[in-house]
């Protein structure tokens, strides 16, 4: 197992590197100046030139990709232009928030998610089945934008339950960022929700249809046991897939949510510095969600090499 983990691993370096290469690349088709931006708008086209001069644009492409790379490979990933720290830092102060609410929303998810989906496929064909594959339905078809601002008119302006927005950190205050974190995550679980429960669902209703099923019934075994043991079992490799693809987009779509509930993540840190032409900061972030995504596929793979041995590439299932 750990020989087949570091494998995927090595794997991972190539392809981080051609998305560094593109998020570089990208930044320079993008039209804008941040110099412009930083020396403001009474700025002078001497004082555009030097901003320019200080921090390198004015080199040529291959020169600046160098010294990217160079920087990079000394674990610096440059210093934002606007908010005068560097980008490790400036993720590293917001990725808190973002981990936390994802890992909130993916509960959510999992829970309503794999529950939908199997009560949907043990009760086939009928209302409850119907009615769950609608809840799923409109969970995958309403924007979490919209869902968002419903929220915040429902339980914060209208009932008064939750806060309109902001974030608390839960080690400063736990029952505070349960208050904080629950508009944001729900708005960003109701999609995967739908998503889950779609996949569950089709998945359970071919398992249920395969003979060692009815053998394990026939057998006297309680539906408990035939669900939860048997089909369940055999209903993992999927399930896993579609989970480890919901927490990436939990992890790296947040800009709207995170933007519409004023929550200081790495979404709004990322919107922020696009809309800024902030370079350095664009590229440390893509590189950086790029990154943790590469890891979440890991960690899938290696829970696939664990449900099913088969799986495992050069014997590494002996």
């Amino acid at each position: 197992m750990a020989a087949y983990a570091l494998r995927r691993l090595l794997q991972s370096i190539p392809l981080l590197l051609l998305v560094s290469l593109i998020a570089f690349g990208l930044m320079k088709l993008v039209p804008g100046d941040p110099a412009m931006v930083m020396g403001g708008p009474n700025a002078t086209a001497d004082e555009i030139d030097a901003i320019r001069r200080n921090l390198g644009l004015d080199r040529p492409f291959w020169v600046q990709l160098g010294a990217f790379y160079w920087n990079l490979a000394q674990g610096d990933l440059g210093r934002s232009l606007l908010l005068g720290q560097p980008v490790g830092a400036a993720i590293v102060e917001r990725l808190p928030a973002t981990i936390s609410i994802a890992l909130y929303s993916m509960g959510l998810t999992l829970v309503f998610g794999l529950s939908i989906g199997i009560v949907a496929a043990l009760r086939h064909n009928t209302i409850v089945d119907q009615a769950a594959m609608v809840i799923a339905l409109l969970g995958v078809s309403l924007p979490n934008f919209w869902v968002g601002l419903v929220l915040i008119v429902l339980f914060s302006v209208q009932l008064g339950w939750l806060p309109t927005g902001g974030y608390v950190a839960f080690g400063d205050d736990p029952v505070g960022w349960l208050r904080s974190a629950t508009l944001p995550a729900v708005s960003l679980a109701l999609l995967q929700i739908g998503l889950l429960a779609r996949i569950t669902r089709s998945a359970m209703l071919e398992v249920l249809r395969q003979d060692y099923i009815r053998t394990a019934r026939a057998k006297g075994l309680s539906e408990w046991k035939v669900v939860g043991k048997h089909a369940f079992a055999n209903v993992r490799i999927p399930v896993v897939t579609v989970i480890g693809l919901i927490f990436s987009v939990l992890l790296s779509g947040s800009v709207i949510v995170e933007t519409v509930f004023s929550v200081p993540g790495m979404g709004a840190l990322l919107g922020n510095a696009i809309l800024r032409r902030d370079y350095p900061l664009i590229q440390g972030g893509l590189l950086f969600v790029a990154a943790a995504l590469m890891l979440i596929n890991l960690l899938v793979d290696i829970l696939y090499a664990w449900c099913d041995p088969r799986v495992r590439i050069g014997g590494d299932a002996r």
